[in-house]
């Protein structure tokens, strides 16, 4: 078998471990030890790939714990946009572990290096997708160049992880719908009424 192979299912071994002992024993009690031991490597290959617990941690989620979201295509308006967008978010977070979820959230306020990577590998990619959504609609003359996304990321995640984790509510087509209309839209005319 070819190296490159090889590495890549060490690698996949190394990550699926590393969910595996998330979801059973949380971030603080994992260990890159216990990681080592069920992907049966050594940690000197891990420590080769990543630069410790929270690298590691942050790139199997990134991985296998939910689809990643993209740019949807062929929407024509801001507002189909932002639903694409949301539909995306939540089928991302509906397909991993509740409890994974709020483990990782707690373990990020307690460990910065932690927080600091999940940001980078992970928040930041969905703040990205909200930037090319109003890119898009600043080129199509909907909005202008200085409305802000990152808060739109912001509200959008807060509201879909408090369904999914605090109120148990459905996050259903008309949740997403009245979140546009009522909360994103209404928050961009704010913003283009402020400046």
């Amino acid at each position: 078998m070819p190296t490159r192979r090889r590495g890549e299912i060490r690698e996949e071994a190394i990550l699926l471990a590393a969910m595996s002992l998330l979801a059973e024993v949380g971030y603080d009690q994992l260990t890159i030890e216990d990681i080592a031991k069920r992907a049966s490597a050594s940690k000197a290959t891990i420590y080769r790939r990543w630069s410790g617990k929270a690298d590691l941690v942050a790139t199997a989620v990134r991985r296998y714990a939910g689809t990643p979201v993209t740019t949807p295509a062929g929407a024509t308006n801001l507002r189909d946009d932002l639903m694409a967008v949301l539909l995306e978010l939540r089928a991302s977070l509906t397909g991993q572990d509740s409890a994974l979820i709020l483990g990782l959230l707690i373990a990020m306020r307690r460990d910065s290096d932690l927080a600091h990577t999940v940001r980078r590998h992970v928040l930041d990619h969905k703040r990205e997708v909200f930037a090319t959504v109003l890119a898009r609609a600043v080129a199509r003359g909907e909005v202008p160049g200085t409305i802000d996304h990152t808060l739109l990321a912001e509200i959008s995640s807060a509201a879909l992880l408090s369904r999914l984790l605090i109120t148990g509510e459905p996050l259903d087509d008309l949740f997403l719908r009245q979140l546009v209309d009522a909360v994103l839209l209404p928050m961009l005319n704010h913003q283009l009424d402020q400046r």
